[in-house]
């Protein structure tokens, strides 16, 4: 009885949003009036994948998810088995609100704070100038996707951080102390013992870094400039500009099937209980 209202208010709003989203990315548009016509075609689908430059945009966007995944793998690894098994319990208190004070701040803030960075004569051209990298210290990076790559890995990483800190502080200290035992360097250890242990929450954390990825469109634009198209920014356009709202619903159609995709994949691989 307690779950009848929330459950109905997700039904309503999210599961019939993508009924909808579903049955309108099989109409079209009337060329001349440009309004939406109720008529079931196969068109909008087949466009997005018979188009090179649609496969590009959808393989760029896939290719950009991955990348960040991966870094922010990396990099959150070593910071999560800090916190976990090394940090006092103070710094690690300090650690978690360096993690999650971020999230309180403002998306668009964090996003033009790099543009700040990024832009031409800004602080990061500056401080290469100081120190004499590049010789001017014109880097050029703002409007690229290099820089959308970056704001990305910056944006996602607690997301990453918390599930991998989850699933090493899980790790019961006699496995590793065993593996050391038997003669396992540091490595050997972290590639036997504790990565297949903490993978779950590495695909846990993936599933955020790569879903973000998969659907934004506003760092793509303010930081990547017309040079920077991905999937949210295509259909970001034809919802707005283009005024071709089924075609809108069928690209957004495709970041729908690859997170199912990899949702069943994490789901093998036990993420969902590192969640």
């Amino acid at each position: 009885m307690l779950l009848t209202a929330p459950l109905a208010w997700f039904v309503l709003l999210y599961l019939a949003a993508l009924v909808v989203l579903l049955i309108t990315a099989f109409w079209q548009i009337n060329p001349f009036t440009t309004n939406i016509e109720r008529v079931w075609s196969l068109n909008n689908l087949t466009t997005i994948f018979t188009s090179p430059a649609y496969l590009r945009i959808i393989g760029r966007t896939v290719g950009m998810a991955a990348a960040v995944t991966v870094v922010d793998a990396v990099v959150a690894f070593p910071f999560a088995y800090y916190m976990a098994r090394i940090a006092a319990p103070r710094t690690r208190t300090a650690l978690f609100v360096a993690i999650l004070l971020p999230l309180w701040a403002s998306y668009l803030a964090k996003v033009y704070s790099w543009l700040l960075i990024f832009t031409h004569g800004g602080l990061l051209d500056w401080g290469l100038g100081k120190i004499g990298v590049f010789g001017s210290g014109q880097v050029h990076l703002i409007y690229t996707n290099w820089a959308v790559f970056i704001v990305f890995c910056y944006l996602w990483l607690p997301f990453m951080v918390i599930p991998v800190y989850a699933a090493l502080e899980r790790i019961p200290p006699s496995q590793i102390e065993a593996s050391q035992d038997l003669g396992a360097r540091t490595w050997r250890t972290t590639r036997s013992v504790l990565l297949p242990l903490a993978l779950p929450g590495i695909v846990a954390g993936s599933i955020f870094t790569f879903s973000l990825t998969l659907g934004d469109y506003i760092t793509p634009l303010l930081v990547g400039g017309t040079s920077a198209i991905f999937i949210g920014n295509v259909i970001y356009s034809n919802i707005g500009i283009a005024n071709n709202v089924p075609f809108a619903a069928a690209m957004a159609l495709v970041p729908i099937a690859i997170m199912a995709i990899y949702l069943l994949g994490a789901r093998a691989l036990g993420a969902f209980e590192a969640i």
